[in-house]
């Protein structure tokens, strides 16, 4: 009788990719007061109060601001807690 030989198996590794980072954008608009959104940004996205005055203030001048990059699933969170609080925001794959 012949010996029959066992076969390998080999257990390739997970493969893990990145995620494709997004950017929530802050937009100006012409109803929320600038210590509305800071607060909102401190709150929502948990900025420190100079950060989001800083954001703010961008959002302001250049009519918008990143303020945040992140995956997807996030950055869209961010941008609905945004939106529910009355701010303009959209996401941006980046």
């Amino acid at each position: 009788m012949t010996a029959v030989a066992e076969p390998v198996v080999q257990i390739a590794s997970p493969q893990s990719r990145p995620l494709p980072p997004f950017a929530v954008v802050l937009h100006n608009d012409d109803v929320n007061e600038m210590g509305r959104v800071v607060d909102v940004l401190v709150e929502i996205v948990r900025l420190q109060l100079q950060d989001a005055f800083g954001l703010t203030l961008e959002a302001h001048n250049e009519g918008e601001a990143i303020v945040c990059r992140t995956h997807r699933e996030r950055a869209e969170f961010l941008r609905d807690q945004l939106l529910s609080k009355g701010l303009t925001a959209s996401i941006e794959r980046i």
